[in-house]
């Protein structure tokens, strides 16, 4: 085989990866939202510096293979060659500089993209509550007073801020569109801070494997304009169902492939009492009412271990 026969060969191949991509939807690629799209930012850049080294040595490997293979009589012979200062310098401070530059670049798209870290803008942000189930997703929207189930809506180009525990297992909060993943643990709290630019639904779901119900926990992100998520609220609020101590049980058990479902109210203390439940030997447990006269005082206590601000615990009660 000649080495025109091999060009050939490569250059057919080489559309191999691209064809087995057909059927993707390259949505970490495709973000619709400010945080979304830095971070393809930070992919590309990445690959693009790795690929300064990765691409000449595969280039390299395969010309000399082909040029020091055992039929070239061509190819000078130096068996006792082991050393080139040239090369040395090559393979050393090119890498060391592309290392330098990418740590620089992530040291400070790092703390750029700290998922507890507030977006900057000036809209007044929106607070979701976020409580992971087996096998769904507990939306709860504390000023507007309505949750739901398996459905996420929000204004579009606004600053979403996501408090996210689990009532159980541990899972992982994620809406591949807008950006960051974040995990959800059972009596602690995380937070992530999220925007759309652009209406539209977006897929969410759990990244983390958590029992047999979880291929189907997944959920909508509805973002629409002001008009129509005011619209999508006061569809909630029309629902006569309440969500409380009382209800809450019932929604925990487990389940598969769950609807969206919405509750037109929810009581002011039911995130704080599902983020409290294991502290103090779980004898706070959510189900019971009559726990809403500790709430005030487990909510404080709770403040520090889930890494809430004390005052930001006492203004909820």
């Amino acid at each position: 085989m000649n080495p025109k026969q091999i060009t050939s060969i490569l250059k057919r191949l080489a559309w191999l990866p691209l064809l087995m991509l057909g059927g993707c939807k390259m949505v970490l690629l495709d973000p619709k939202g400010q945080v979304g799209v830095d971070e393809k930012s930070l992919i590309i850049t990445a690959t693009l510096l790795m690929l300064i080294v990765v691409i000449p040595v595969i280039v390299m490997t395969l010309v000399f293979a082909w040029k020091y293979r055992e039929s070239n009589t061509k190819a000078t012979y130096r068996p006792n060659w082991s050393h080139s200062t040239a090369i040395e310098l090559v393979v050393w401070i090119i890498p060391c500089v592309i290392v330098a530059i990418l740590g620089t670049i992530t040291w400070k798209t790092t703390h750029e993209l700290d998922p507890y870290r507030p977006l900057d803008s000036d809209v007044k942000p929106i607070e979701v509550q976020v409580v992971s189930l087996d096998w769904k997703w507990l939306f709860i929207y504390p000023e507007q007073g309505i949750a739901t189930v398996n459905e996420l809506a929000f204004p579009v180009d606004t600053p979403v801020n996501f408090k996210i525990t689990s009532q159980s297992a541990m899972n992982s909060f994620f809406i591949p569109a807008l950006g960051s993943q974040i995990y959800s643990m059972a009596g602690m709290q995380t937070k992530l801070h999220l925007i759309a630019n652009h209406e539209g639904s977006y897929d969410g779901f759990s990244a983390n494997l958590s029992g047999e119900g979880f291929s189907d926990m997944k959920f909508q992100a509805i973002a629409t304009d002001e008009q129509g998520f005011s619209d999508w609220v006061s569809q909630v609020k029309a629902n006569t169902e309440t969500l409380d101590l009382n209800s809450y049980p019932a929604l925990v058990a487990p389940s598969k492939a769950d609807p969206v479902r919405y509750y037109g109210s929810v009581s002011p203390i039911l995130y704080e009492t599902i983020l409290m439940q294991y502290h103090n030997g779980g004898k706070h447990a959510a189900g019971h009412e009559d726990h809403a006269g500790h709430a005030g005082h487990e909510a404080h206590a709770g403040a520090e271990m889930a890494g809430m601000p004390m005052n930001a615990a006492e203004e909820t009660h």
